[in-house]
């Protein structure tokens, strides 16, 4: 199976940045899209970005468009989210996932999640 663990995610204030990583380990010789999604408590899980395996293609929530950039390293099998100018309403746990089509945004489309890693965003 694939395993994906999460990391970077803290407390920032308003107008801040963050990195969050996500590290690929077990069957890692196949083709994957990976993903980024969030959930907020009380809230459904929602798309954020998405990468094709090659990296050629992406794909963004309206919401973080210009200001999240989502990149992957294949050679080190991690996947990043670049959150720049976050804002509070930013605050929830992100989660990174992998698929084996392109940077699609529904969730049906992945089969492996990770953890999550919790950001928080104050004003």
């Amino acid at each position: 199976q694939v395993q994906l663990v999460e990391s970077g995610g803290g407390l920032v204030q308003a107008g801040g940045s963050l990195k969050l990583s996500c590290a690929r380990s077990g069957r890692t010789f196949g083709t994957y899209a990976m993903g980024w999604f969030r959930r907020a408590p009380g809230k459904e899980r929602e798309f954020v970005a998405a990468i094709s395996w090659s990296g050629g293609s992406t794909n963004y929530a309206d919401s973080v468009k210009g200001r999240f950039t989502i990149s992957r390293d294949n050679a080190k099998n991690t996947v990043y989210l670049q959150m720049n100018s976050l804002k509070p309403e930013d605050t929830a746990v992100y989660y990174c996932a992998a698929g084996v089509i392109g940077p699609a945004k529904e969730v049906s489309q992945y089969y492996y999640w990770g953890q999550g890693t919790q950001v928080t965003v104050s004003s």
